[in-house]
């Protein structure tokens, strides 16, 4: 996608959402990192049911440990691969006290190095708790970047790097949200809602559908 096409895409989709926000419920850098950890491979709906309750009661890395595996396990139950993202839980929330002091570092690599925490989450919290312009490629992300043609790669991280060249950098903090977003509700995978799609003219997938 033209350069020129690049920054009337993003200003559409900033017009239509000017301050976008993550659709996980959280309280803190803390909250949030548990609440990405545990949306994988599952809805942002079926984990805010979860944490609902279990935030009201924890929302410290000493008072998850505290709590411990067993009964973090029956507030998250009715989420996927809960077993293993509880114990990565507990024993992220054991090294952010053993080692940061209870708090969450602001620091991409040293996010990465926690139980449960890959490039994606680890770049959600830096846009979302820290501020950084970081674009974390989901599902959602990758389909938009190649259906469209703003970022066409072969891998998550090749699509992430093409959008970090590709998106100005006025639209940058906010692009990660404003994608995510689009792919879930316009841009969705089995029928994009094309007609009702505010970047149709700038995109390049051939199979536009139609009202």
């Amino acid at each position: 996608m033209q350069k020129s096409k690049v920054d009337e895409f993003f200003r559409r989709l900033s017009m239509a959402n000017p301050e976008p926000q993550t659709e996980l419920q959280y309280r803190n850098p803390y909250t949030l990192l548990v609440a990405v950890v545990l949306s994988a491979q599952a809805t942002d709906v079926g984990v805010n049911r979860a944490t609902g309750p279990l935030f009201q009661l924890v929302d410290t890395p000493a008072q998850m440990v505290e709590l411990g595996e067993a009964r973090l396990k029956e507030f998250i139950k009715t989420i996927g691969l809960f077993n293993t993202k509880a114990k990565n839980v507990i024993q992220l929330s054991r090294i952010l006290v053993e080692q940061h002091g209870g708090e969450v570092p602001a620091d991409r690599d040293m996010l990465e190095m926690l139980p449960g925490v890959g490039r994606k989450t680890a770049n959600v919290v830096m846009n979302v708790a820290f501020g950084a312009p970081t674009i974390a490629v989901d599902t959602h992300i990758f389909r938009v970047g190649n259906r469209t043609g703003l970022a066409a790669g072969k891998t998550p991280l090749a699509v992430e790097e093409k959008l970090e060249k590709a998106v100005p950098a006025k639209w940058r903090l906010h692009a990660h949200h404003w994608l995510i977003l689009h792919g879930r509700y316009v841009c969705q995978a089995r029928k994009p809602r094309c007609p009702d799609c505010t970047v149709r003219d700038l995109c390049a997938f051939k199979g536009k559908t139609t009202a």
